[in-house]
């Protein structure tokens, strides 16, 4: 296997994982912003691999099959650690609804793969819009500067577990043919 500038990128952003981990318990005032930079970093990173992919022509297997799963422990693991914080239900519900709809459409686009029809399940433009509020939101909520920002960071990642039911729910009416099929 050949790596590449993409490649690289997206074991970067694996790599970051314990770091982003041990920041968010660090028992210093400033691990909070280190947490929520590491993050952005690997939010970035996220967006750059890819792009560098398509324009470079440099996808791999690998890298196909490593960029969704590093993103997908990466936010699931934020979304632990900030309804580990808030410690209500509010912001524990919409992480689990959140974590719950990318087990949920990993398994329909895997299915859906397997009929042939992983194109009915391609990324919609909802989608793209519920991960930009869900990063914006997991920034904030991870640094929390003030009470203006967590809050912010709170309405949004509400905000965002709303176009999550409603991807999810577009992502199911798409596959509802081979679902429902007997």
């Amino acid at each position: 296997m050949r790596f590449n500038i993409p490649t690289l990128l997206t074991l970067f952003r694996v790599i970051l994982i314990p770091f982003f981990v041990l920041a968010f318990y660090l028992p210093f005032q400033w691990a909070s912003f280190a947490c929520a930079l590491i993050f952005l970093v690997a939010a970035v990173t996220d967006w750059f691999d890819g792009f560098l992919a398509r324009r470079w022509n440099q996808s791999t297997r690998f890298g196909a099959f490593l960029d969704p799963v590093a993103d997908k422990v990466m936010v699931a693991i934020a979304m632990v650690l900030v309804a580990e914080h808030y410690h209500t239900w509010w912001v524990t519900l919409p992480a689990a609804t959140m974590i719950a709809r990318e087990i949920i459409i990993s398994a329909l686009r895997e299915w859906m793969a397997e009929l042939g029809k992983r194109n009915s399940v391609a990324v919609s433009w909802i989608g793209k819009v519920k991960t930009t509020a869900q990063m914006t939101a997991l920034v904030w909520m991870l640094w929390r500067p003030n009470e203006w920002v967590e809050w912010a960071g709170i309405g949004l990642f509400l905000i965002a577990a709303v176009l999550t039911l409603w991807s999810m729910l577009q992502y199911l009416n798409a596959a509802r043919g081979d679902l429902l099929e007997q």
